[in-house]
């Protein structure tokens, strides 16, 4: 064999190991490095609140999983046609106008960027996290529009804005990377009810239409038995806190830099918990008559769990007692139903409401991730 025909031999056979290496590595190279190849040119990843090796791929490229921008939305008659009355929406209520945005949908899209009672609002769902929260997406005057990276840290959903094309954890709402770093967005209450609840509690309110313009199998659920509670976490590289099966779900109730978190386990038969908290006192709902979207291959046919949140017992200056018989629950004070987002159905304090103070029902292992000092509640 002669020299020149050696040299191109081992050319060709440095040319495959490099290939090869290329595939192996190039999906853990740093996004500083894979923005070269023009999908985050306008990201400015000199500024960063962590480190980028923390961040990874999720599988879909940006906006591989797109956000609903142009939302159109239906009637509740119209919506039930294709919407089980158990199956879960997020509740949101801006003013005197709600709106219901259906796990279905946002199970496929996980972002939807809408305008309710004249707030620039998005509403948010990580399937991995359990995540659902909206967000006012109006900050410091600008009105942003958010995406999906198709990355995720601690297995939640990183966003990005494409103003100013930062990255934002979606789990605090706070931006990680990019000129935006260290802003953190106003979180908007909401709650994921039964479709039902939310037609009883407001039955003036309309839902996201399934006429997305994209064409996705909705009522099918693409991570089915993943909450099982002896399931583990998608694509988590944090450290699992052992006092909480990983995938068990959690109220949180947050005030300052003190955290309870409820566990479903303890909820699931307690349809009312009173205690005081900080110095707030609290109750929390939970009534099981939702279907989990995390279930079933198909949302309708999954289990029931509960619908959980946490209120302010306090009305006018009073604090509140509360009942649970009949599948109804009343205050003993003036004898008013309370529904599930705490709104008084009828009685002498009809229409009152009382204000929500949880952040949300999510997966232990996400939570004690972003917040491992967090305290559990236990049943006594």
């Amino acid at each position: 064999m002669n020299k020149r025909v050696f040299k191109s031999l081992r050319l060709a056979a440095l040319l495959v190991l490099l290939g090869a290496a290329v595939v192996y590595v190039w999906p853990q190279v740093s996004p500083v490095v894979r923005a070269i190849a023009g999908e985050w040119d306008d990201t400015n990843f000199d500024i960063r609140s962590v480190e980028m090796s923390e961040i990874r791929s999720g599988g879909p490229p940006k906006d591989g999983i797109p956000s609903i921008d142009e939302p159109k939305f239906v009637s509740q008659s119209d919506a039930a046609d294709w919407l089980h009355p158990r199956e879960p929406v997020i509740a949101l209520r801006v003013g005197e106008t709600a709106r219901a945005y259906p796990i279905q949908i946002l199970t496929w899209h996980e972002i939807v960027n809408d305008t309710l009672g004249g707030t620039p609002v998005s509403v948010t769902f990580c399937p991995l996290c359990n995540a659902s929260i909206a967000f006012a997406r109006k900050h410091d005057g600008v009105v942003l529009d958010f995406g999906t990276t198709g990355r995720l840290r601690l297995s939640d959903m990183v966003m990005y804005d494409r103003q100013t094309q930062s990255w934002w954890q979606q789990f605090t709402g706070e931006a990680i990377v990019g000129d935006m770093t260290g802003e953190v967005l106003t979180q908007i209450p909401s709650q994921i009810i039964a479709f039902e609840d939310f037609t009883t509690l407001y039955p003036s309110g309309d839902v996201l239409s399934n006429d997305t313009g994209y064409s996705r199998d909705y009522g099918r659920n693409p991570y089915a038995g993943y909450d099982d509670i002896n399931q583990s976490p998608f694509l988590f590289d944090g450290k699992i806190d052992n006092r909480l099966p990983p995938m068990e779900r959690v109220l949180s109730v947050v005030d300052g830099d003190e955290t309870l978190l409820f566990p479903f386990s303890a909820v699931a038969d307690a349809p009312i918990i009173s205690l005081e908290f900080v110095e707030t006192p609290l109750v929390v709902f939970a009534h099981r008559n939702m279907r989990s979207p995390l279930d079933r291959s198909r949302i309708a046919d999954s289990r029931d769990i509960p619908a959980a949140a946490a209120f302010d017992r306090r009305i006018d200056g009073r604090n509140l007692n509360f009942v649970y018989e009949n599948g109804r629950v009343t205050d003993t004070e003036t004898g008013s139903e309370w529904g599930a987002t705490g709104l008084a159905l009828n009685g002498p304090l009809k229409g009152k409401h009382l204000k929500q103070i949880d952040g949300g029902v999510h997966f232990a292992f996400a939570w004690l991730a972003f917040d491992p000092s967090a305290e559990i509640y236990r049943a006594n």
